[in-house]
């Protein structure tokens, strides 16, 4: 469950990067008519392969066709790694299914594209508005997608570790300071016990990278965008901010806090004792409590200046703007929005319920239970990623840039590339265009 809810987190984005929309905004999707078959609508999904969270995607599809005689929904599932492929090659050639689940951050890349149509969820049993906000994908002040879970990036301690170097266990409203998390990992590497003060997971490619350590960037008061305009990225990814970020960035590898690169497994080393402190997420939790018990310490992330940080958004579900019934598919859009069915998808996927009333139902996201504390990080400080069609070129960008200056790179000089590439791609591309 560890691996899999992780890669909820970070799903395959850069592959996008590289895939041309074929008539630019609104070309792929928004003519023709696909998806179904009369009132028989077809549904993609990400999880073949995946029991648990497919098994409630066809209990869903079971309980709709059932409810109404009038619409039938059909599952098709793909595998994750192949899916947005998939997803990108139907929109081509205008087959995309009626109704289809889409990673978070790709929802202002397909809505631009003409993959998505804007949804109506008002006639749902759970309003929008009730919703964690990193699960709602908008489009130029439209809705295109909702989705009934998410996960939250933390920290992992151990409060004995902790108590035994003098170190202040920090709190949602106290979190550590950029001065006393230094101080914490100084105290950490000098007592020569453990291999790693910190763990940030840089073993692991890919979308990692933005989700995991834009946070970071932005808590020091940069971004990998303007998000005022979203047409420049310069001040904002190369700024002073930024660089102060990138110089730490790499201090945490010349002092010898954390690993360049991470082993294959770093929740593992944190529980072997390897890691003091493990950057990881809500995904680890059941683990490191079955390892340490009480005494495990899940902590906030840290206030680098500019407030506490974190990634947000995951899978969302959506519909194609070349549905041909349209009205059956919001109609079963609006059915799956039960407290029930938030319910049971964040107790498959062993994710953060996607609203208030449905964590009182999932053990340990209730009201004080141990789980509270990500629910509460993902109300109080998740930052979703750029909501911008030029997403996963900024993903790919971003991903290299800082892979280089962990690795050495001057960093002024590698933001100020990554900014140069990042602007090019936003002025060649007619983003500003809309869908």
């Amino acid at each position: 469950m560890e691996s899999r809810t992780r890669r909820l987190a970070v799903s395959s984005i850069a592959a996008l990067a590289a895939v041309a929309l074929v008539a630019g905004c609104g070309g792929s999707g928004s003519t023709g008519s696909s998806g179904a078959d009369g009132n028989t609508l077809t549904l993609w999904t990400h999880n073949a392969g995946n029991a648990a969270e497919y098994g409630v995607v066809k209990q869903v599809v079971k309980d709709f066709n059932a409810s109404q005689s009038k619409y039938k929904v059909k599952i098709q599932a793909f595998p994750q790694g192949s899916y947005n492929d998939s997803v990108v090659a139907a929109a081509s050639a205008r087959k995309l299914p009626c109704l289809l689940d889409v990673d978070g951050p790709n929802v202002p890349n397909w809505a631009w594209g003409g993959y998505l149509a804007p949804l109506d969820l008002s006639k749902g049993q759970v309003a929008v508005k009730d919703q964690l906000p990193s699960t709602v994908g908008t489009y130029q002040g439209k809705t295109y997608a909702s989705g009934f879970y998410d996960v939250a990036l933390t920290m992992y301690s151990r409060k004995s570790v902790l108590k035994k170097y003098g170190i202040r266990v920090p709190t949602l409203d106290k979190p550590w300071t950029k001065t006393e998390f230094g101080d914490a990992l100084a105290k950490l590497k000098s007592g020569g016990k453990f291999k790693n003060a910190l763990d940030l997971g840089t073993g692991d490619p890919g979308e990692w990278w933005p989700y995991a350590y834009s946070p970071m960037l932005q808590s020091f008061g940069g971004d990998l965008i303007d998000r005022s305009t979203y047409k420049s990225a310069k001040g904002a990814l190369n700024g002073d901010k930024a660089v102060e970020w990138g110089k730490w960035f790499r201090s945490l590898v010349t002092k010898g806090y954390a690993p360049q690169k991470s082993s294959k497994s770093p929740g593992d080393d944190f529980r072997n004792g390897k890691t003091a402190i493990q950057w990881d997420g809500s995904w680890s939790a059941q683990a490191n409590i079955d390892k340490f018990g009480s005494d495990l310490a899940i902590l906030p992330p840290v206030d680098f200046g500019d407030g506490p940080k974190i990634g947000g958004a995951s899978w969302q579900w959506a519909m194609s703007s070349s549905c041909s019934n349209k009205a059956g598919a919001q109609a079963y859009l609006n059915f799956s929005r039960q407290t029930k069915y938030f319910v049971d998808f964040a107790k498959a996927t062993g994710t953060i319920p996607a609203t208030s009333v449905a964590a009182q139902q999932v053990k340990g996201y209730e009201t004080g239970g141990r789980f509270n504390i990500f629910l509460q990080e993902a109300q109080k400080f998740a930052v979703v990623r750029p909501v911008t069609p030029a997403y996963p070129y900024i993903s790919t960008v971003f991903s290299k840039t800082a892979m280089d200056i962990l690795a050495g790179a001057d960093v002024k000089g590698a933001l100020d590339q990554a900014v140069s590439q990042i602007d090019n791609n936003l002025s060649t591309s007619n983003y500003s265009s809309g869908s």
